[in-house]
């Protein structure tokens, strides 16, 4: 079922694919630099992988449906 609003198949996929990216590059991350102490592990960690995660599974879950 094609839905009239909403991105399309390839923003999608665009989207995913920078969503995983974004998980990698943040994990690279904590294991080059270490995991942060303090308030900065929340932004980086909490907020990064809240963002990055939610986008991954939302448009997984897109994906998934169509």
């Amino acid at each position: 079922m094609a839905l009239k609003f909403g991105p399309s198949r390839g923003e999608l996929w665009f989207r995913l694919v920078f969503s995983v990216l974004g998980l990698a590059m943040m994990g690279f991350a904590l294991w080059y630099r270490g995991v942060p102490e303090g308030p900065a592990l929340f932004e980086v960690v909490g907020l990064a992988g809240a963002f990055f995660g939610g986008t991954a599974i939302w448009t997984g879950v897109k994906l998934w449906r169509r």
